[in-house]
């Protein structure tokens, strides 16, 4: 009779007897080379996506290689290094026995600004101009929308682009980032600049009047909430510490460019707003979440900020700049501190919210450039000052960034409340010429579409959501009769199908069956309807919730020009 026993035999019952370890196994030349990187640098878990940016920068992509290395040397696990690294779009793996990218990347924008530019023929024109050494991709907004179309070539933004300029700087070699003139330290200083901060370091100024200021004022979060300044310094101040501070500098939104503007022009100004809001909150730590397609940005502020931290004024906190990585939805907030923290950019669900379990599990106040920008002139003048501004029965300054089909685009400084029609009579010299004006975007592209009849709605919070709409960070897009509606929507709704992070069911597929829908010659409305509606409700954060508002404004506001086709000798022109 046979046993049922099983055979005794060495090793039997033991785990991990296998000849040579489980898993991927690190090549001795490549953690050599990943160590000799790295330096003394920080291993700390936070810092992943730092160091996968050195790694992307000094070899054009991230190989595999490199890949098990870095999570050797960080001590974490292959997954986690390769979930993160792969989750954003400017980093490009490379796996053992795949051929590298070229050394040279050009990146076309193709949001709708620059498509309306021409982005769409440039983006078809360059790869065979420039040949197989030099790669050509998509890419979304890159805030140049008032100097369209827009590409990339390495770390340099170059903007007005035609295919002559772009070859001429790949010859070139004009690859590293272009830093305009900006007000230095120097020069901020002799303009009274920091004696604010200085005031409040030295004891001569009291937590409690900054705060009354703020308030007074009504300074709402600009970065597209909208949510009271005052109001969030003093829930976060009221947690128990320790307590941090994150700026979102992620403005991702197609039409977007104010902070870059703002970056560029007066950076002090907005560290200084910074400064006075880490000391109000007795943050010890500030992280600066600064988007990738702004390298010019983030020399400056790294220049600038070794100066303040030389002079003394951050010596009540310490300052991090931090990089993003390609991808629009770390620009919700929870989803910036998830990369922050060196993982993909996935929101959280609410509550808590950050105010209270913020970065790293603690209570962390979170502005935008913009906000923190005005605090120094709120606070010195006065809310009188800021509520002399206004219009339309609103108070303050906004910083619209204005671009599309009108014949001044750029940042501009106007009083919050103007309408689209007196935005683009007064402040940009009127409509691009050979153009009518038609219809708006008022918040980016998730903000909602408006025509032309509705030109005196005041442009703020609070002024549009009656209509479907809403403000946001004030990105304008002007849109004309020599624009097809059907590739608008299209366009705009392509980038949010490209932009879902993935993590929530009705957003992911919601988008992309969004996509599906528009490109088919006759739309099912009640099939869009149903999906524009439960995307709505049981979407995770306000990408999904409101990634169908260009579609359903359509629907609403520009049903007759659905139809309405432009020929494609017109949208090489210039019109979409």
């Amino acid at each position: 009779m046979a046993s049922n026993k099983r055979a005794i035999h060495p090793g039997a019952g033991r785990r991990n007897t296998r000849p040579q370890p489980k898993g991927r196994q690190v090549d001795p030349a490549a953690l050599a080379e990943v160590q000799a990187l790295l330096g003394d640098r920080s291993r700390q878990r936070d810092l992943l996506i730092e160091h996968l940016h050195l790694l992307q920068d000094t070899h054009h992509c991230l190989h595999a290689r490199h890949l098990a290395a870095l999570a050797q040397e960080m001590r974490l696990s292959l997954v986690e290094v390769y979930e993160v690294a792969s989750f954003y779009a400017h980093f490009d793996i490379v796996m053992d026995g795949e051929q590298t990218p070229p050394p040279v990347t050009v990146r076309v924008c193709d949001s709708l600004s620059c498509c309306m530019a021409g982005g769409e023929k440039l983006l078809e024109d360059l790869p065979a101009t420039l040949g197989s050494e030099v790669r050509v991709v998509r890419a979304p907004c890159m805030g140049a929308c008032h100097n369209a179309p827009a590409v990339a070539i390495g770390h340099a933004l170059h903007e007005n682009a035609t295919v002559d300029s772009v070859l001429k700087a790949v010859e070139s070699g004009d690859t590293h980032p272009h830093i305009p003139d900006y007000t230095g330290f120097d020069a901020y200083r002799a303009g009274g600049g920091y004696t604010l901060l200085g005031d409040c370091l030295d004891g001569r100024r009291d937590v409690e009047d900054i705060l009354h200021r703020l308030e007074g004022a009504n300074l709402r979060g600009l970065g597209g909430a909208g949510f009271p300044t005052g109001r969030k310094w003093r829930f976060v101040r009221h947690e128990a510490g320790p307590r941090l501070m994150a700026v979102n500098g992620d403005e991702g939104e197609p039409g977007t460019f104010k902070d870059r503007f703002h970056l560029e022009a007066d950076p002090h100004r907005f560290l200084e707003g910074m400064l006075i809001g880490a000391w109000v909150v007795e943050a010890t730590d500030v992280y600066i979440y600064l988007r990738d397609e702004y390298p010019q940005c983030r020399e400056i502020l790294a220049r600038e900020i070794a100066v303040v931290e030389a002079a003394g004024l951050a010596r009540h906190t310490r300052i991090h700049l931090r990089r993003g990585a390609g991808a629009y939805i770390c620009g919700e907030e929870s989803a910036m501190l998830e990369s922050i923290e060196g993982k993909r950019g996935l929101p959280r669900h609410k509550p808590p919210f950050p105010s209270v379990v913020g970065l790293f599990g603690r209570p962390t106040l979170i502005n935008n450039v913009e906000t923190l920008f005005w605090i120094r002139d709120i606070i010195e003048k006065g809310s009188e000052w800021w509520g002399s501004f206004g219009r339309n029965g609103r108070t303050g300054l906004r910083s619209y960034s204005v671009s599309g089909h009108v014949r001044d685009p750029g940042v501009k400084l106007a009083p919050a409340g103007i309408s689209i029609r007196e935005l683009i009579e007064e402040y940009c010299g009127g409509m691009a010429e050979g153009h009518t004006f038609t219809g708006y975007l008022p918040g980016g592209a998730s903000g909602g579409m408006l025509p032309a009849s509705m030109d005196d709605i005041p442009l703020d919070f609070g002024t549009l959501e009656q209509h479907g709409c809403f403000i946001g960070s004030a990105a304008v897009v002007v849109l004309s009769d020599q624009d097809d509606m059907r590739r608008v929507v299209l366009n705009l709704m392509s980038f949010f199908e490209d932009e879902s992070c993935g993590q929530c069911t009705p957003c992911r597929v919601g988008t992309e069956k969004a996509v599906s829908l528009i490109k088919r010659p006759v739309w099912d409305e009640p099939l869009l309807d149903e999906l524009a509606a439960v995307m709505g409700s049981a979407s995770i954060c306000g990408l999904g919730q409101a990634a169908m508002n260009p579609l359903k404004s359509a629907l609403k506001h520009f049903r007759g020009r659905l139809n309405n086709a432009v020929s494609n000798e017109k949208n090489r022109e210039g019109a979409l």
